[in-house]
Order: C-alpha cells, then sequence, then structure tokens
C-alpha cells in the first residue's frame, strides 16, 4: 500500500517509512500538512498517518483539505500534544482515529492489513443472476466478491476465507429461511456483520424483527439503490477499522 507518512519531525518520518518498507508498503514522506495536501492532490495515497501539530496548517486543517480532494481517503492522526477540542475536531472531519505518540506499530500495521486485504463480502442469495449482478457491480468498486446459492454451503465460504467481511443474506433462500443461516454464523462468528436482503417487506416482517434481535447488522428492500449499499458497506469496513485503532 502506498503510506503517506507527514510530519514535521524527520526523524519520525524517517523511522516510520523505514518500518513501513520493511513490511512491502510504499511509503511516502512529507514534512508538513502543505506538502502533504500537496502529495493527496497529485498523487493520492492509499492512507495517510499525520502529525497533528505543525508549522503551517496542522494536521486537522490538512485533514480537512486532503478529505475535500479524497473524500474516501482513510486518514489517521497522531500527536502528543492533542487537546480534546482539537481531536474532537479531528474526528468530525473524518479522521479515522486520532492516536497518540509514540505510535504502536503492531496495531498500525495490523490497521493497514486489514485495509488493504479484508474486502472480501459474501452474497448469498438462491437467485443465480441476482448473485451475478451484485458481484459484477462490487467488483467495479474494487471490492472481492464470493457468491453462493446454496444455503448448506455457507458455512464453507467463512470457513475457508478469514478475509470475509461482511454478508449480504437474502431472508428467502427456496425453502430456507435466511434467519436459519444466519443463527449458524452468528454461532461460530459472532460479529460478523451480516446485513439482510428482501423484496418482501410486509411477508418476512417477522423474520427481519427475529434477525435485528440475534444480531443482523441491518436490511436492504429489493429494489435498493447501489449507493445505500455502498454506503453501509464503507460504515461497515470503518467501524471495523476505527474498533481496531482504539486499542493503540
Amino acid at each position: 500500500m502506498k503510506i503517506l507518512v507527514v510530519d514535521d519531525d524527520r526523524r519520525i518520518v524517517k523511522t516510520t517509512c523505514d518500518i513501513l518498507k520493511v513490511k512491502g508498503h510504499e511509503p511516502v514522506g512529507a514534512y508538513s500538512g502543505e506538502e502533504g495536501v500537496e502529495i493527496v492532490r497529485s498523487d493520492l495515497p492509499d492512507c495517510v498517518l499525520m502529525d497533528i501539530k505543525m508549522p503551517g496548517i496542522n494536521g486537522v486543517e490538512a485533514l480537512k483539505q486532503m478529505k475535500q480532494i479524497a473524500p474516501a481517503l482513510p486518514v489517521v492522526l497522531v500527536s502528543a500534544y492533542a487537546t480534546d477540542d482539537l481531536m474532537e475536531e479531528a474526528k468530525r472531519a473524518g479522521a479515522y482515529a486520532v492516536l497518540s505518540k509514540p505510535l504502536n506499530f503492531p496495531i498500525i500495521l495490523s490497521f493497514l492489513s486489514l485495509l488493504d486485504k479484508e474486502e472480501s463480502i459474501l452474497v448469498v442469495d438462491d437467485d443465480p443472476d441476482f448473485c451475478k449482478t451484485l458481484k459484477d457491480v462490487l467488483t467495479l468498486k474494487g471490492l472481492q466478491v464470493e457468491t453462493e446459492t446454496e444455503p448448506k454451503s455457507v458455512m464453507g465460504h467463512l470457513d475457508g476465507n478469514y478475509r470475509l467481511a461482511i454478508v449480504l443474506l437474502d431472508l428467502k433462500l427456496g425453502e430456507v429461511n435466511g434467519v436459519e443461516v444466519l443463527k449458524e454464523i452468528q454461532a461460530k462468528y459472532p460479529g460478523k456483520p451480516v446485513v439482510l436482503i428482501t423484496g418482501y417487506r410486509k411477508e418476512m416482517a417477522d423474520s427481519i424483527e427475529q434477525a435485528r434481535k440475534i444480531g443482523a447488522y441491518t436490511c436492504l428492500y429489493k429494489p435498493f439503490e447501489m449507493d445505500d449499499l455502498f454506503r453501509l458497506i464503507e460504515e461497515i469496513r470503518l467501524k471495523k477499522l476505527q474498533s481496531l485503532l482504539v486499542s493503540a
């Protein structure tokens, strides 16, 4: 991954870049907020690690300008001196997290690994045409997608692919109620985000309510807008990444 490291302390930039390079990433250093913004504008990185307190524009202002250029760009801010007000402003501006110095590199590297890899989605629907269409659209967004039409084969996907981050689960799978599949998933992989899909809002109302009670993330109703699905996927992904960084 191309990681932009922004800090006015050149030693920190060098050390951070050296570690990221050893771990197989492509680090790029910048020594001010202004320089960082220009790099984002000219050669978009995959992620930004940026100090808050810097001469010129601070990290929060640089973050705001970066978000205007690339709204989805993951930006993690770090500081040894950030005030509560500045940290809150950073979060409102869209920072993934605000971490304290010195950086906890094992956590940062885990975060980058998750950011890079865990974007696999499993689409479960007994309609192969729907599976193919959804897979085609999600693949165009750069996501890795698996599909499954057989309820009994769903767990095999989860057991065999640790990178499966989200399950999109149709509630009406032929003779099988999707709630039964959800129960299996939650029993072995509690916390795995499962988004229900159904075209039978009234008919499946009881099943939807039951599924929500046992941990379904939410329910989308066919036909749904793809932008709504994209926002939902990004929301789930962001929560997972932020949860990881909380421990840093």
